[in-house]
């Protein structure tokens, strides 16, 4: 089993703009880390060079 398992969002996590979830920064700080999708409240704008590339969206 995973030692920390994915957390439920709480609602200052996202909302929505239009059918697009958008992530707050309390969410990003909550993860501890920049994905590197270039996230509009990324506290971690200044580190998105260091972070891996995020995985391309699945077509289907």
């Amino acid at each position: 089993m995973d030692a920390n398992p994915p957390q439920p969002l709480a609602p200052e996590d996202f909302y929505f703009d239009g059918p697009n979830l958008v992530f707050t920064a309390a969410y990003h700080l909550k993860r501890g880390s920049c994905c590197g999708s270039g996230c509009r409240h990324c506290p971690y704008r200044g580190e998105a060079a260091d972070a891996p590339p995020a995985p391309a969206p699945a077509k289907g």
